[in-house]
């Protein structure tokens, strides 16, 4: 595994997790990526308030560099690098720079208020300093103690993960408090910190005896930690601080060897020249939180798998809804439709109303019985109109046009005068003429003209001209019989047309079109898939 592939997978991934949920995992996540970047070697030094960590810092730089007090004093984390000359760049969160010689400025910037609060506006302290060990690459990292402001120990668990090498000050007087413990676990171990060296301070303080059993009781504890350093390299030592700074003030190489100095920064040194060979020295570090993001994009995955399959369920339940849907009330169209069609059935359609069209034109009522008529048609019109609006209802479709049945022109009769008793041969029988819907009766032929169909009634030949009142009365009735079937036929041909033209419409809009997938779980898939391919980088 690469780690600048990683790391770029780690920042695509990082912007998937939610941002109050994974707060801690995003900011160490965007940590372990710049630290990866970085190519300075850092050393931390991290312990509790005046278990002598800077004091430590200071013997290792043989001068008087950082503040030390009796009372927790260093509120915020102060980088020390190579320089040509002791000096302090501090950065306040502004943007603002401020740069002095010598370390005074610390005093104002670096230490705790009076109510032992960080200041609010620094962003980075830097020290400079000219120091042999500081010019080979290394950085030091003297941070705030621990356990006693939440906001302190934040700082300095976010700090321990950017770090090559960390160095835990342990107080000889205490052993190793419940608190220390946890923060070996928590803020160490279970973040694949495990290039660590413990370094026991005050150990001076107690007697003989009582130093030796500390110090077993200790070894125990760091070799229980199994810290990843280079083969032959002790992760616990003795450093009795305050002489050590002391000795180094003085000049006195015997007092800092005995101080147990001497030893700690040759393993410091060894340390360093060896990862610093390794190009994957920082893998371990980076896997780690690899491994935590890859368990927080599963869960997140997990989650939207089931928000997807809940979404597809209720997406298909809608759909087997308006399958059904679609199912009876195309029945219900269709049965409908069918027995429009087998009310205009021209024999079922002449049976039930000729003989009344033919009463209604010798009553002289017509309209009146063509308004019941078409009432009878508006009937079925409904029946079959509500369905497509049911349809169109339920799916969502355009409403097509009304179904419109058109009716034939009324008739209009006028009845000329019956025959004479006696009439000559040259004489012409008395004729019904229809006008308006199209009827000419006259002479020995009566011709009926519907729709542009003429229908023709012989009076010739075979029938003989009307010479009686009954007779004349007898053919007025037979035209009025073909006048009602031509009127009904043209009818039931115009019906049954439109109505076949308005199905293949009206089936349109019955007919339930499946949606596609959400514009929602679309986007889901499409998260699925990236935290797929992120997850295989990982």
């Amino acid at each position: 595994m690469q780690e600048v592939n990683v790391t770029q997978a780690l920042k695509a991934a990082i912007g998937l997790l939610d941002k109050e949920q994974y707060s801690q995992l995003r900011k160490d996540a965007i940590s372990i990526c710049d630290y990866v970047a970085n190519p300075v070697y850092q050393i931390a030094v991290f312990a509790p308030f005046n278990y002598g960590k800077s004091t430590l810092l200071n013997a290792m730089l043989g001068s008087r560099t950082l503040p030390i007090d009796l009372i927790p004093t260093t509120g915020a984390a102060i980088r020390v690098g190579y320089g040509e000359e002791l000096q302090t760049r501090i950065i306040l969160t502004d943007g603002t720079e401020i740069s002095s010689r010598g370390t005074q400025i610390l005093q104002e910037y670096a230490l705790l208020d009076e109510q032992r609060c960080m200041r609010s506006d620094v962003a980075s302290i830097d020290v400079f300093y000219p120091h042999p060990f500081l010019q080979t690459g290394v950085e030091l990292l003297d941070l705030p103690g621990t356990n006693d402001r939440q906001v302190q120990d934040d700082l300095v668990r976010d700090r321990l993960l950017t770090a090559d090498l960390v160095v835990q000050v342990l107080d000889a007087r205490k052993l190793m408090t419940l608190g220390e413990r946890e923060n070996l676990r928590d803020w160490l171990l279970d973040r694949g910190i495990t290039t660590v060296v413990f370094v026991v301070n005050f150990l001076n303080l107690l007697e003989s005896d009582e130093q030796k059993e500390v110090f077993h009781r200790l070894r125990f504890v760091a070799e229980s930690f199994r810290s990843q350093l280079p083969p032959g390299i002790s992760n616990l030592y003795r450093v009795d601080a305050l002489p050590a700074l002391r000795s180094r003030l003085k000049g006195d190489v015997a007092a800092a060897q005995i101080s147990g100095l001497s030893t700690f920064e040759s393993a410091l040194q060894s340390i360093v020249a060896v990862q610093k060979e390794q190009i994957d020295h920082r893998l371990s570090r980076v896997e780690e939180i690899a491994s935590q993001v890859k368990t927080a994009l599963e869960a997140k995955k997990q989650a939207i798998l089931v928000e997807i399959a809940a979404a597809k369920a209720n997406h298909q339940s809608k759909i087997d809804i308006k399958q059904k849907a679609e199912t009876l009330i195309k029945q219900g169209f269709q049965a409908s439709s069918s027995k429009f069609q087998s009310w205009l059935y021209l024999p079922s359609l002449l049976e039930r109303h000729q003989g009344e069209f033919v009463l209604a034109l010798q009553q002289g009522n017509f309209d009146n019985w063509q308004e019941q008529f078409k009432l009878a048609v508006l009937e079925h019109q409904k029946a079959i109109s509500q369905w497509i609006d049911q349809a169109c209802d339920f799916f969502n479709t355009k409403h097509p046009d009304k179904l419109a049945i058109s009716f034939p022109v009324a008739p209009q009769l006028s009845i000329l005068q019956p025959p004479a008793t006696k009439a000559s041969s040259n004489d012409i029988t008395p004729v019904a003429i229809a006008t308006g819907f199209g009827w000419l009766l006259g002479g020995p032929v009566g011709a009926a003209v519907v729709g542009g169909v003429s229908y023709i009634l012989n009076q010739t030949g075979e029938q003989e001209k009307p010479e009686s009142t009954g007779d004349y009365q007898q053919q007025i009735t037979q035209t009025y019989t073909v006048a009602a079937k031509n009127y009904l036929t043209y009818f039931s041909k115009d019906a049954f047309t439109t109505l076949y033209q308005y199905e293949k419409l009206a089936i349109q809009s019955i007919e339930f079109q499946k949606n596609k997938e959400s514009l929602e779980v679309t986007k889901q898939n499409y998260q699925v898939q990236l935290i797929n391919n992120l997850l295989e980088m990982l």
